[in-house]
């Protein structure tokens, strides 16, 4: 159990520079999660926290000792790769305990940790099976076990369900959660799916083109992005954007837009133009309300407990989540309501909140 601080990160190759100042103080048992598109820069990070690259500046501190200039293994870090890297002539105990081999760790400290590391992860019935032999799960938890055998400070994981199916990465997710906080480990969680950002980790690091845009809880990145890029990746599918301006109306703040005004209420905001944001869920349907929104059914998806739509407004699509089976079809003209408590808005040539 460590803490981990990351201080003005950055990373050229060549006059390239793909990471441009990155700061993170991970606390001690933290689950963090790294999430961004790829070429985001991402790994390149996680590779730089594990001393398999070197950055071009910054410092990376564990428990507030510096350990930029040390070896991948002097850093008292495990990592977990996307492709299990398993030896494929050993068998799962034998995959398991290699490490503490090669640390020369006693024969009864080994034969201890294996054990235990086995027992975690329901490793038993496969424990004298090659990784020929394992399912994908399998081979997931036996990469997962070579790396908690060693007790580190740190675990990085590097993408480490990307090659299981969908229902399996559910199970995994679970799995990997319960054991961090079982252990305490501090973890940083490299993914581009923010599904299992939002839903495994304490904090989010949301990364784009080298640069992070916003570090918080899952919830506060999706209920108070700090800018459009987070408000449009954070969620899915993602927030719906209209070009707008804010007036004063005789009854308060408007939002125009299309000819089209739409009452505010109490807002802490200046006139003039915005961008609006709305997420799908926050929208209702009707065919009553003359006044508001209009526009187009273009597609409907419904998968039974709930039905998503895409509604074109003279050209902007957007985005309708409901647990109502709506009853419109494809073509059917429809009216938007949206949740004026629920709105974000946005600087239009910054993309910063307001």
């Amino acid at each position: 159990m460590a803490t981990l601080d990351l201080v003005n990160i950055r990373k050229s190759f060549g006059d390239v520079e793909v990471l441009h100042g990155i700061d993170a103080a991970i606390k001690d048992s933290e689950f963090v999660a790294v999430l961004g598109e790829s070429g985001c820069g991402k790994s390149t990070l996680l590779r730089i926290i594990a001393g398999l690259e070197s950055a071009t500046a910054g410092q990376i501190l564990i428990d507030g000792q510096e350990v930029g200039n040390r070896t991948p293994r002097e850093r008292d870090i495990a990592m977990v790769f996307q492709s299990y890297a398993l030896y494929p002539h050993m068998t799962v105990i034998e995959n398991i305990r290699f490490p503490l081999e090669l640390a020369k760790w006693n024969r009864r400290d080994i034969e201890e940790a294996t054990d235990t590391a086995i027992a975690m992860l329901n490793l038993g019935a496969v424990a004298k099976r090659k990784p020929r032999e394992l399912s994908g799960g399998q081979r997931q938890r036996v990469a997962m076990g070579r790396a908690l055998v060693r007790q580190p400070k740190v675990f990085l994981f590097d993408e480490p369900l990307s090659n299981l199916d969908a229902k399996l990465r559910v199970q995994m997710r679970a799995e990997i959660r319960d054991l961090q906080r079982n252990l305490g480990t501090t973890s940083v969680y490299v993914t581009h799916d923010q599904i299992e950002a939002m839903t495994m980790a304490d904090r989010v690091i949301v990364m784009n083109n080298g640069k992070v845009e916003q570090f918080g809880a899952p919830l506060e990145l999706y209920d108070a992005p700090q800018n459009r890029f987070v408000a449009s990746f954070i969620g899915s599918p993602s927030m719906n954007f209209l070009e707008g301006v804010v007036t004063q109306g005789s009854a308060g703040l408007e939002f125009a837009y299309q000819g089209v005004a739409m009452e505010l209420g109490p807002a802490d905001l200046r006139t003039g133009p915005v961008t609006l944001g709305i997420r799908p869920e926050h929208i209702t349907v009707s065919g009553s309300n003359k006044d508001g929104l209009h526009g187009i059914v273009t597609s409907q998806e419904n998968t039974g407990d709930r039905t998503f739509l895409v509604v074109d407004i003279n050209g902007n699509s957007m985005g309708v989540i409901s647990s109502l089976r709506l009853g419109v079809a494809i073509g059917e003209t429809v009216a938007l309501n949206l949740d004026t408590t629920k709105l974000h808005f946005f600087d239009p040539d910054t993309n910063t909140r307001l």
